[in-house]
C-alpha cells in the first residue's frame, strides 16, 4: 500500500484521517492558516484533534452492541472459534465497516477515514482527529454501500475517540468486537480500513502485535497544540493515511483495537518503547527516540523498512463511547455541536511566555466581532490565563455553540483588551 496524497516526509509521524495538515488544525475552535486548497486528502494515521458538527445525543434505544466481547444487532456477524485466514477475516469483518468522508468546509479540503458499526441503526465509532474540523461529514456503509449523512454525537479528544449517529440508517452489519484485554505481544493481527481514501474494498494490512500499552505524545506546531495517548497496542501491520478509526482484528476475526497512528520508514533510538520525541507534524515531524510506554521492552529499533502502527484498544474505545452515548459530559468529552471562536493559532516559534499568538480571525466569527486580528496575543479565557493553543482548546470542551466567555487579549499595540463574546457553532473541533 502507498500513499499518494497527504503524505509527510519520510520520517515523520503523522495523525491518520485527520489531524494536523501544515499550517491547519482547529485548535479551540479555531480555523486552519490558509493554504492552497486541495482536491482530496487521505487522513493521516493518527492526528490529535477532536470533533461534533452538528451533534445530538443518541436516546437509549440506540445502546446496542457495545459491550467489550459482544456483537448484536441485524445482519451481526459470527465470530470464529478457530483461527481464520487473511482472506476469511476480511470477509467477516468488511461488513461491519464505513469510510468516512469529512468536508473540511473552511480549508476547502476533503479528508477520508474509516469507522466501526456499534448498532444496526448507524452508530459508528471512529478517531476524532478523523473528523477534525468537519463541517459536515458523510458515511458509505461496507455492507450495504449506502451513503449516509452522519452528524458527531460527541468525541474525546484527549484519548482520539468520536461517534457518529448515521440519518435513517436501519439493518446495517455490526462490528464483531472482541476483548483487548486477551491482546499479548506476538500475536498475529490485521488490520482494515480506507487506505489512501479510495474507498471500496477495505484495504488489508497483516503483521503481528510488537509492543503493549505504548504512549505516544503528537504536537501540532502550526496550531500550538499537542495531546498523548497511552495504553496502546503496537503493531508492525502497514497501517495508512485513511486507515484511522479502521479495526485491528485478532486471528478468529474480533476486532481488538481501533487504528489511529502510524509511522513508516523510520529508524528509532534511544531507550524509549518506540516512543515519539519532540517536535510535531505537518512542517515539523517528530523526533527521534522519546519516552517510550510501559509494559515492553526497552529499546525499540529498526531500519529503512519498519513500520510501527497503534491501536487504541477496543475496550477503551468502547468505554469512552458508552459515556458518550449517555451523553455524559466531561472535561474532556464534548457533546453535540462543537463551539467556535474563530481564530488561528500562529505556529509555536512565534508563541509568546505571556499567551497565545493568533495568526488571523476569520471574518464574520466571535473573534473577529470582538476585534481580534492577526499578531495579537490571547492571555486569559474567563479569567484563566492561557499559554498554548492546547488550552484554548480544553477552556472549549464542555461548552456548546451559545455560551458566553469572556477573551483578554494584547493587540499589537501593547494594549490589553477583553470582550464578552457568543460562541458560533463550528467545525468538528
Amino acid at each position: 500500500m502507498s500513499e499518494p496524497f497527504g503524505q509527510y516526509p519520510q520520517g515523520q509521524y503523522s495523525y491518520g484521517a485527520g489531524g494536523g495538515y501544515p499550517g491547519g488544525g482547529y485548535p479551540g475552535g479555531g480555523y486552519p492558516v490558509p493554504e492552497p486548497p486541495r482536491r482530496r486528502r487521505g487522513r493521516h494515521v493518527l492526528g490529535l484533534t477532536a470533533t461534533a458538527v452538528v451533534a445530538a445525543a443518541v436516546g437509549a434505544g440506540a445502546a446496542v452492541g457495545l459491550s467489550s466481547g459482544t456483537s448484536s444487532g441485524a445482519g451481526a456477524a459470527a465470530t470464529s472459534k478457530e483461527m481464520l485466514s487473511t482472506t476469511q477475516i476480511a470477509s467477516r469483518i468488511d461488513p461491519g465497516l464505513v469510510d468516512v468522508t469529512s468536508t473540511l468546509g473552511y480549508a476547502g479540503e476533503t479528508a477520508k477515514g474509516t469507522g466501526i458499526v456499534l448498532t444496526a441503526n448507524g452508530e459508528i465509532l471512529t478517531n476524532n482527529h478523523v473528523i477534525n474540523g468537519a463541517t459536515s461529514v458523510s458515511v458509505t456503509d461496507i455492507g450495504n454501500g449506502k451513503t449516509y449523512k452522519a452528524t458527531v454525537v460527541g468525541y474525546d479528544e484527549t484519548q482520539d475517540v468520536a461517534v457518529l449517529q448515521l440519518t435513517g440508517a436501519s439493518g446495517l452489519t455490526v462490528a464483531n468486537l472482541g476483548n483487548s484485554s486477551t491482546v499479548a505481544v506476538g500475536s498475529s493481527v490485521v488490520a482494515l480500513g480506507n487506505a489512501e481514501g479510495l474507498g471500496g474494498t477495505p484495504s488489508v494490512a497483516t503483521g503481528s502485535v510488537t509492543a503493549l500499552d505504548q504512549s505516544i505524545t503528537a504536537s501540532d506546531e502550526s496550531s500550538g497544540t499537542a495531546e498523548q495517548l497511552s495504553g496502546l497496542i503496537e503493531t508492525n501491520a502497514g497501517i495508512e493515511p485513511g486507515d484511522s478509526g479502521g479495526p485491528l482484528v485478532n486471528a478468529y476475526g474480533q476486532i481488538v483495537g481501533m487504528d489511529t497512528a502510524a509511522s513508516t520508514n523510520y529508524e528509532f533510538g534511544g531507550t524509549g518503547n518506540g516512543g515519539y520525541g519532540s517536535g510535531g507534524f505537518g512542517s515539523g515531524g517528530y523526533g527521534n527516540g522519546g519516552t517510550g510506554g510501559t509494559g515492553g521492552s526497552t529499546g525499540s529499533s529498526g531500519d529503512a523498512s519498519t513500520t510501527q502502527g497503534y491501536a487504541i484498544p477496543i475496550d477503551t474505545a468502547l468505554s469512552i463511547a458508552k459515556e458518550i452515548e449517555a451523553g455524559q459530559g466531561s472535561s474532556v468529552i464534548h457533546i453535540g455541536a462543537t463551539a467556535f471562536i474563530g481564530i488561528g493559532i500562529a505556529p509555536s516559534s512565534e508563541q509568546s511566555t505571556s499567551g497565545v499568538v493568533i495568526a488571523g480571525a476569520q471574518s464574520g466569527t466571535p473573534a473577529a466581532s470582538a476585534g481580534l486580528a492577526e499578531g495579537d496575543v490571547i492571555t486569559a479565557i474567563n479569567g484563566t490565563p492561557v499559554t498554548t493553543g492546547t488550552q484554548i482548546s480544553e477552556s472549549l470542551i464542555q461548552r456548546h455553540p451559545g455560551d458566553k466567555i469572556t477573551l483578554t487579549w494584547t493587540n499589537t499595540n501593547g494594549q490589553s483588551q477583553t470582550a464578552t463574546v457568543t460562541l458560533a457553532t463550528g467545525p468538528a473541533a
